[in-house]
């Protein structure tokens, strides 16, 4: 049997799943606890698991990294948004395990530069781009991943970017001038931020 998850393909046979050539198998029974080896934030780190966790719950409960919240559980806020090299991904529906000594993780807790603010962080804070904050994250991550991509978007393009991602309070539209203000102080360089 085949399983996908966030674009990754996992084999998994009746009672255990492979982590690679030569690992141990996982073992699939539901009540089970297997290491996952996660590299996030541009560290490896493990913690224990059962197969059904999901991604976010391996980095919340597991890692103790709580910038992604916790909100619709199915995929339909974003506020659980991470980056997984370069792409942005819904860590709610998405299984850990998929991601075992795999791809790069980013949280949000990555963002952040020499222990300064990411100039999307800063830009959101000028701009008031973030009320109650719950979304906030999620937005940022999505938003940090399309920079990466295109450093120049249009208002159409951060749009679209963002549309996976839910707010109650600011009505977008100071979220969006928030990430042209970053994208215009990104393409300044270095001494801009």
């Amino acid at each position: 049997m085949r399983l996908t998850v966030g674009g990754r393909v996992a084999s998994i046979a009746s009672d255990s799943a492979p982590t690679g050539p030569g690992k141990e198998p996982f073992p699939l029974e539901a009540n089970a606890s297997v290491v996952c080896r996660l590299r996030v934030n541009q560290d490896v780190r493990e913690c224990a698991i059962s197969p059904h966790t999901t991604l976010l719950e391996a980095l919340r409960y597991g890692l103790g990294l709580t910038g992604s919240k916790q909100g619709c559980d199915k995929g339909d806020c974003g506020a659980c948004t991470v980056v997984v090299d370069d792409q942005p991904v819904l860590a709610c529906i998405s299984l850990a395990l998929a991601y075992h000594d795999g791809p790069a993780i980013t949280t949000i807790e990555g963002v952040a530069e020499g222990g300064r603010p990411h100039p999307l962080q800063d830009a959101f804070d000028l701009a008031g781009g973030a009320q109650c904050g719950f979304c906030t994250p999620g937005i940022l991550m999505s938003a940090w991943a399309l920079l990466r991509r295109n450093p120049a978007p249009s208002r159409e393009e951060i749009a679209h970017a963002l549309s996976g991602n839910l707010c109650r309070c600011t009505g977008y539209t100071k979220i969006l001038e928030a990430v042209e203000q970053a994208a215009a102080r990104l393409r300044e360089g270095p001494r801009a931020v």
